[in-house]
């Protein structure tokens, strides 16, 4: 029975597919082991909660709002899509013990999701995850105990745009000239984005609970129809897109060109250093390019590389003051300005129309000044699906250092902080790292060019795959 199902979290919470391990029962569960994490560990007793645009998210939420009210926890509840970033920042201003959104992010439209928020703005760490997790009963819980007086309507997604609207100057920004298209990709951000900037031009801006078959993750395989219209339909100088919770981020230039997290980083990290003129720590993940490194080196800032997975980021914002802290996956914060410790596709977007705006720069123009300071690069990632069988046996083959060339390519050193990371030079390596929840092998290469990525990731999927 799916109800007596061990639930674990991932690098981002526990995400299911929807009536089959997602289920009322087993969200009820999550939510008692939550209430039981509240209690045992003395944090106050009041919780946010909100949902995204996925099928059921209400009537999830509202199961959970039951079981934690049963407890004597206090529910902060918005009954309609809210974004991540906004739930996290409003368990931080309204003092929250923990913020709960029901999400599934990027995944398939089948899935959902539960994410938790520390009361300091960001995800719980990894320590809070396993004591929730040790404390989710068996049983389902009694939901007849619910006490409805500790349920409070509230509007998350209002508490975000006047957040932002304190941060940043709307008004020199929506007179301006640079003009900003959104796609939403049928997710939360629909109901904030257009109330921040009236302008922009939207896209995908619906609220569809099967997102059109759609996975809303923004990379370019999903952003075809996106760069359709904007080669052909519009004119603008800058696109964003986000993912189903708005806490990630794409960009394309007026053109419709992809331009990759990578670059998203070295943009806002160029932004925070050279125009305003700021100095602090950097964090990024182990997948990330090398560019960062020459970048931090170069302007004198000290830099923290962390395995995958936001939460080891947050770890270091919550000790250190950083610029940005951020990861291949499109997951980005920025730590100045007044902000929480959280990835924010939205913030991150109105932060590079901001620069835009003030430098009159395009979009390509700040580019080019990165790869002037930098120089060029390119990144490819595969995800090879496997059997389980034949992806450990790689693991192994790593694990032991068997590999020491990759076709005509040698392996000059070999990171292993999370994943195998091989490099041929300073600027061109690739990385294998398993999925520790699916039969997948991640790759990823980084070279000087396009070709040269895409043929460095050749190379080792001959060599791995025989």
């Amino acid at each position: 029975m799916s109800d007596n199902l061990k639930i674990k979290f991932g690098t981002d919470g526990w995400r299911a597919v929807i009536a089959k391990e997602f289920t009322t029962n087993n969200v009820a569960r999550v939510s008692a082991g939550v209430a039981s994490y509240i209690k045992n560990y003395d944090l106050a007793q009041r919780v946010v909660l909100g949902f995204d645009c996925r099928f059921g998210g209400k009537l999830f939420a509202e199961t959970a709002a039951q079981v934690l009210s049963s407890y004597g926890i206090e529910v902060l509840y918005f009954n309609k899509p809210t974004t991540t970033p906004a739930i996290s920042l409003a368990a931080y201003k309204m003092d929250a013990g923990l913020g709960i959104i029901l999400t599934a992010s990027h995944n398939p439209p089948t899935y959902n999701g539960y994410k938790l928020k520390g009361g300091f703005g960001g995800p719980l760490l990894s320590e809070g995850i396993s004591q929730v997790e040790e404390l989710i009963p068996d049983g389902v819980p009694n939901l007849s105990k619910a006490n409805s007086s500790l349920i409070v309507p509230t509007d998350f997604n209002q508490l975000y745009i006047d957040h932002i609207k304190s941060h940043f100057d709307l008004d020199r920004i929506n007179r301006s000239d640079m003009k900003m298209a959104y796609d939403a990709m049928y997710g939360s951000g629909q109901f904030v984005l257009p109330e921040i900037l009236p302008n922009a031009v939207l896209f995908r801006n619906e609220w569809n609970h099967h997102f059109y078959g759609l996975s809303p993750e923004p990379i370019m395989k999903n952003l075809g129809e996106f760069q359709h219209f904007l080669r052909n339909e519009t004119q603008v100088d800058l696109a964003l897109i986000n993912d189903g919770d708005a806490d990630r981020i794409g960009l394309m230039d007026g053109d419709g060109n992809f331009i990759d997290s990578h670059n998203i980083m070295l943009l806002l990290l160029h932004y925070l250093v050279h125009y305003k003129g700021l100095k602090g720590r950097v964090a990024t993940g182990f997948s990330s390019t090398v560019k960062i490194q020459h970048y931090c080196k170069l302007h004198g800032l000290e830099l923290d590389i962390v395995p995958i997975g936001f939460k080891h980021i947050c770890g270091i914002m919550l000790e250190h003051e950083v610029l940005m802290g951020g990861e291949e996956s499109g997951g980005i914060a920025v730590g100045v300005g007044g902000h929480i410790p959280e990835r924010d596709g939205i913030w991150n977007g109105l932060l590079l129309l901001e620069m835009m705006v003030v430098t009159g720069k395009s979009i390509n123009e700040l580019l080019q000044e990165i790869r002037n300071e930098v120089g060029s690069f390119a990144f490819r990632r595969i995800d090879l699906q496997l059997k389980e069988e034949q992806k450990l046996a790689i693991v192994e083959q790593c694990r032991s250092n068997h590999f020491s060339r990759f076709g005509e390519l040698e392996v000059k050193r070999i990171e292993d902080l999370d994943g195998w990371k091989y490099y041929f030079n300073e600027d061109e390596w690739v990385m294998i790292r398993p999925s520790g929840t699916e039969p997948v092998l991640r790759t990823y290469a980084e070279g000087v060019t396009t070709e040269r990525a895409e043929f460095i990731l050749e190379n080792c999927h001959k060599e791995i795959l025989g």
